[in-house]
C-alpha cells in the first residue's frame, strides 16, 4: 500500500507540473499574440491553442487539486462526529466517487475513440480533437488513483482506531 501511495504521489506531481506548464504556455502564448496585434501580425489559432491548453491544464489541476484537498467541501455537521465515523464517511463519499470518476474516464476514452474515427479536428488549424479527450480521460484514471489512495488510507485510519 506504501508503494502505491508513492506511485501515486509522482503521479501527482506530474501532473502538477504539466498544468503548470499548459498554464504559463498559455500566459506567454496569449501576451505574444497580444504584441503581435500592435504590430498587425497576431498568432493564428491562438483562441484554440489556449483554450486546448486551458481543457489540459484543467484536466491535470483535478489529481493534485483533490490530493491537497483544494476543492470545495461542506463538513458543518461531519465535524462534529468522531474522527473514526468522520474517516468512514470520508470512505463512502470516495468510494462514490471512485465510481464517478472511472466512470467519466471511460466514457472519455470511447468518446476520444469516437473522436478519432470520425476525424474531427479544430476548425482553424485543424489538430485532432481526440488527443485532448485522450488525455482528460487519462486525468479522470489519475484522479481514480489519488481518491483509491485516500480510500486505503482512510480504511487503515478506521481500522487502527
Amino acid at each position: 500500500m506504501r508503494m502505491f501511495s508513492k506511485f501515486v504521489e509522482k503521479l501527482v506531481t506530474w501532473f502538477k507540473v504539466f498544468g503548470a506548464g499548459c498554464l504559463a504556455a498559455m500566459m506567454l502564448l496569449t501576451c505574444i499574440d497580444v504584441v503581435g496585434r500592435v504590430f498587425r501580425h497576431p498568432i493564428l489559432g491562438t483562441e484554440e491553442i489556449v483554450g486546448l491548453l486551458a481543457a489540459l491544464a484543467m484536466g491535470a489541476a483535478m489529481p493534485y487539486a483533490h490530493a491537497v484537498h483544494a476543492h470545495v467541501g461542506v463538513d458543518m455537521l461531519v465535524k462534529e462526529l468522531s474522527p473514526k465515523k468522520q474517516a468512514m464517511i470520508d470512505t463512502i463519499t470516495n468510494i462514490l466517487a471512485f465510481f464517478l470518476f472511472f466512470l467519466m474516464g471511460w466514457q472519455s476514452w470511447l468518446y476520444a475513440l469516437d473522436l478519432k474515427n470520425s476525424g474531427q479536428v479544430t476548425m482553424t488549424l485543424q489538430l485532432p480533437n481526440y488527443y485532448i479527450v485522450f488525455f482528460l480521460s487519462i486525468c479522470f484514471f489519475a484522479f481514480c488513483a489519488v481518491i483509491l489512495a485516500e480510500i486505503f488510507q482512510h480504511i487503515h485510519e478506521v481500522m487502527n482506531s
